[in-house]
């Protein structure tokens, strides 16, 4: 198992803490060759733990298992598990005697995350494809079983749609954008959410139960809600999922466009257009961004003073 801390955003903290002092005596020369080759110090094994114990199950990992796995003596581990329990890093359950990550440690997480929000690490795509395009872009973000829009890059021509201008809502399921965002959420979740939602979204007349599970269907065979629902008269749009590194659905890029501007020859373009972008913000993605819990919250900036 081979550990790097170059891009570790934690590290600023350790250091401000002075933990490099503590640690760097914590390791004999007879092990300075398991972790990170030769000449790796205290702080290389402090993060080996810590990233071992990021995919450790809930009830947390024993001493043995931690040190079979990083490649250290049990001492050095129970040194350095000590050590990451003075700076709240790591906390051990009293009965079980397992290690796991403590509350402390997502808290420096959530510090050392995207400062800027969702709304605008996506807003230089949103700009790309609306140059590109020549279409109108949205950015929509879950909210409970709502999707609302968090951003949109207007294109030279006039369309209509479900969420209207920023700040709009829509019931997830509703629209392209909310749709694509709604087949790729955990099955658990997607499931409350059309069997609550789907009282909201017969009142349109259009849709059902059978409907709405087979577009669901249809978006995550293909990757992309598909362009026209015909809800809209004269209106159409596709769009993706943004995806966060564990591969949940936490918004959607949307072309809305007029219905003759989305063929079949051109569907493709836009499709790669759109999936190329999403796949490069998802990795971006700060996982404790609270525009994920509220994201309607990182629009009170926006408005008029």
């Amino acid at each position: 198992m081979r550990y790097s801390i170059k891009r570790d955003k934690f590290l600023i903290y350790f250091i401000q803490r002075n933990i490099y002092s503590k640690f760097h005596t914590m390791i004999s020369p007879k092990e300075a060759t398991h972790v990170d080759g030769p000449g790796a110090g205290g702080l290389q094994r402090a993060f080996a733990i810590i990233r071992l114990l990021t995919q450790a199950p809930t009830e947390g990992v024993r001493v043995t298992q931690i040190a079979k796995e990083v490649g250290l003596t049990q001492a050095t581990v129970h040194r350095t598990l000590q050590a990451l329990m003075a700076e709240d890093v790591v906390e051990q359950d009293e009965r079980s005697k397992h290690y796991r990550l403590s509350v402390g440690f997502f808290v420096l997480a959530a510090r050392a995350g995207n400062p800027a929000g969702l709304r605008d690490l996506c807003r230089p795509a949103l700009l790309r494809l609306c140059a590109s395009l020549g279409d109108t872009i949205f950015l929509l973000a879950r909210t409970g079983f709502d999707a609302v829009c968090l951003d949109r890059s207007e294109g030279p021509f006039p369309i209509r749609s479900f969420t209207g201008d920023i700040g709009g809502r829509v019931a997830l399921g509703i629209g392209q954008g909310s749709l694509a965002i709604l087949a790729f959420l955990p099955d658990a979740e997607r499931e409350e959410v059309i069997r609550f939602n789907l009282p909201r979204v017969r009142e349109l007349g259009v849709f059902d139960e059978v409907y709405l599970r087979t577009e669901i269907e249809l978006v995550r065979e293909r990757g992309y809600a598909a362009p026209n629902t015909g809800l809209l008269e004269g209106m159409a749009g596709v769009a993706v999922p943004v995806c966060d590194q564990q591969g949940r659905a936490v918004a959607a890029l949307s072309v809305g466009t007029i219905s003759a501007r989305l063929s079949p020859d051109r569907l493709p373009t836009v499709v790669a257009f759109l999936k190329r972008e999403a796949q490069a913000i998802g990795p971006r993605i700060n996982p404790f961004d609270p525009t994920l819990r509220r994201p309607a919250s990182s629009l009170a900036a926006l408005a008029p003073r």
